[in-house]
């Protein structure tokens, strides 16, 4: 075991949202405008999204004690807060929790573009669209908004207290699509046609894990040990969703 690395570290994505099911509804019916009233941080998890969260909860709670999670780490928005609740109190851990809100692990931000769906962006701002489909999603920095590099480095900074407070523990973190993937980035050690490889095989579904172990090996990719792990979900019958947080396109 690598003494500067949690003995395992989960990352899941939030339950599917009331956000999610509104992007789905815009985009099938060809809107420009997703129709949500709430600001971005204040959406909360649909009654699905509800299921899956504690479905998951049921699952951690069924892992033997001494391989429970110890930390607890959320971001501040409230459909990962409600999914952090639900898999606490539906697991029922054995030993004490500690629980961290981290901003650093908020929804990737989208400025200008927020609420829009992607004809909306085409429709609204066509050259910025161009510019966003020519850059790719790591590097495009919508006004007002973040690029996965922007996410990325806040991350590091997370990644590096993670490394530092809590080596040798078991630690949950609950967050967001753009989170998992760029969290694989950093822990695999990847590059940009890498991760953006990873990221058109498909979107991480809502309350997946993935998860990595400590290893003594110097292989990064070694501690890998689940990825978008969804049984859970299934062994309960609970549907397993896959809704986008962001606009689609931008892959280059």
């Amino acid at each position: 075991m690598t003494p500067e690395f949690p003995d395992t570290l989960w990352i899941v994505r939030h339950g599917q949202s009331a956000g999610n099911v509104a992007r789905d509804a815009a985009e099938a019916n060809g809107l420009h405008v997703i129709d949500i009233a709430t600001r971005d941080i204040d959406v909360p998890l649909s009654e699905l999204g509800r299921r899956q969260s504690e479905s998951l909860g049921h699952w951690f709670g069924q892992l033997p004690p001494a391989e429970q999670p110890q930390v607890l780490l959320c971001s501040p928005y409230v459909r990962a807060r409600e999914t952090a609740t639900l898999v606490q109190q539906s697991a029922g851990f054995a030993g004490p929790m500690k629980l961290r809100m981290d901003e650093r692990l908020r929804e990737k931000e989208f400025g200008i573009l927020d609420r829009l769906t992607p004809l909306g962006i085409q429709g609204k701002y066509p050259e910025l669209n161009e510019q966003r489909g020519h850059v790719g999603k790591f590097y495009f920095r919508p006004p007002g908004g973040e690029s996965w590099c922007d996410v990325i480095l806040r991350l590091r900074s997370l990644l590096e207290m993670v490394t530092r407070e809590y080596a040798g523990q078991r630690v949950l973190v609950v967050a967001h699509q753009v989170i998992v993937n760029c969290m694989r980035y950093l822990v695999e050690q990847m590059d940009e046609a890498t991760i953006l490889g990873i990221d058109r095989l498909g979107d991480v579904p809502n309350c997946s894990v993935t998860s990595y172990r400590a290893t003594a090996e110097a292989d990064p990719g070694s501690r890998l040990d689940l990825v978008n792990f969804v049984a859970p979900l299934i062994e309960e019958g609970t549907p397993v969703t896959t809704a986008r947080d962001v606009p689609a396109g931008a892959k280059p």
